[in-house]
């Protein structure tokens, strides 16, 4: 933004064109050579030496999404290379992979293949057979790669595919990291970012392990999470990723107290919006209010209680200021009301939108034979054809 483009000469697009014509051909001519030795099961230092150009190394053409090629990297250092080598030398081969694809994943940090290769050649690090602890070389290995995937996400902390990648070292190290120092990570990237899906969601998967071990007290360490992200949402009430976790918390709602705590939170929260008409902040706050009451509703208010005709009745009015706040999503919201509340012919707000569609049928089909029969009334059989059709239509 805000820098200035200028117009190429004719001489200089035609300059490119050639440039570009050069490339083409150079790329189409190693691939096919390169696809050829992998048709003729080439298994030779010099088919890996194309393929480590092909994905990596050339100046100009390199192409680190070639999966196919990646695949013939890696059956060429099983049929080929790794039974010509001694353990030390297939360790070196394998580190220079690693080295090779993380200077890949700083121009390209998303691409699937180079991550897969990366999980491939740490599963083939090879047993030390002249140490006493023959594990070196993997734990040294793992711990460098967990070193590297952190630098990563220094770099871009929502990238979800390098957290992906990160819970695969962390279950797969030779010597796993206590679960209680993945929370205090998951911990930091929040606090440096609260819009941080990613490390929220692993912080799910890392206290519903602390949780089933009984290595932290769920009922205790609920109120600091509840802490969290209440934080979360009145910094950034906009972003989902703090909402969505608060609903895990929430889980099905069946401690009464927090659900009921947690609604007197949001409505806070709702209340301090300058602007019914704000948006997104809005919207999470009324959404996240009918979920928790109807959750209220199923699990401990008695059906037919002026408490939950009240609570009916809210649910029922947050609803329809949705609709209007959030148009895009106006079926989901009639769909919540469907599903969730009382099918009273009198209340129901399924009942209310049923009555508000067949209402739109009505005049649609008033229009439909208006439109039709002045144009066909030499034509009474076809009138009523197509009539017909119409209704039909409708009504499915």
């Amino acid at each position: 933004h805000g820098v200035r483009r200028t117009r190429d000469t004719q001489q200089a697009l035609a300059a490119k064109r050639e440039r570009d014509k050069a490339k083409l051909s150079t790329y189409l001519a190693l691939t096919n050579d390169t696809l050829s030795r992998k048709k003729n099961e080439d298994w030779s230092r010099e088919a890996f030496n194309l393929t480590t150009q092909l994905l990596s190394t050339h100046p100009d053409i390199t192409n680190p999404e070639f999966y196919t090629v990646w695949n013939y990297r890696r059956n060429i250092l099983i049929n080929g290379i790794f039974p010509e080598s001694s353990p030390e030398e297939i360790n070196e081969i394998l580190n220079d992979d690693l080295s090779m694809t993380t200077k890949a994943l700083k121009i390209h940090p998303k691409v699937y293949w180079i991550w897969n290769h990366r999980r491939w050649c740490l599963e083939h690090i090879p047993e030390n057979p002249t140490s006493a602890d023959t594990q070196v070389w993997r734990r040294s290995t793992w711990e460098r790669e967990l070193f590297i995937v952190e630098k990563m996400l220094d770099a871009d902390a929502r990238n979800f595919i390098a957290w992906d990648y990160r819970r695969y070292v962390l279950e797969s190290m030779p010597v796993r990291r206590p679960e209680k120092t993945e929370l205090a990570y998951t911990t930091k990237k929040i606090e440096a970012n609260f819009s941080n899906f990613s490390a929220w969601h692993q912080r799910t998967k890392v206290l519903s392990s602390l949780w089933a071990s009984g290595e932290v007290d769920r009922a205790s360490s609920l109120q600091r999470e509840f802490e969290l992200v209440q934080n979360a949402m009145f910094t950034l009430p906009e972003d989902q990723s703090a909402w969505l976790y608060h609903r895990w918390l929430i889980g099905s709602g069946e401690d009464k107290d927090i659900l009921e705590r947690e609604i007197d939170v949001v409505q806070t929260l709702l209340d301090e919006q300058p602007d019914s008409k704000c948006g997104f902040p809005v919207a999470w706050c009324m959404d996240s209010l009918v979920a928790y009451k109807l959750l209220l509703l199923k699990n401990h208010v008695p059906a037919g209680s002026q408490e939950s005709t009240d609570a009916m009745s809210q649910c029922l009015t947050l609803l329809g200021q949705l609709e209007e706040l959030d148009p895009m999503r106006r079926q989901r919201y009639r769909d919540m009301g469907g599903s969730s509340l009382n099918e009273s012919p009198h209340n129901s707000y399924a009942c209310h939108c049923r009555r508000s569609i067949e209402g739109w049928m009505t005049s649609t089909a008033t229009r439909i034979n208006a439109y039709i029969s002045p144009r066909l009334m030499t034509n009474a059989r076809l009138t009523q054809e197509l009539y017909q059709v119409a209704m039909t239509f409708l009504q499915n």
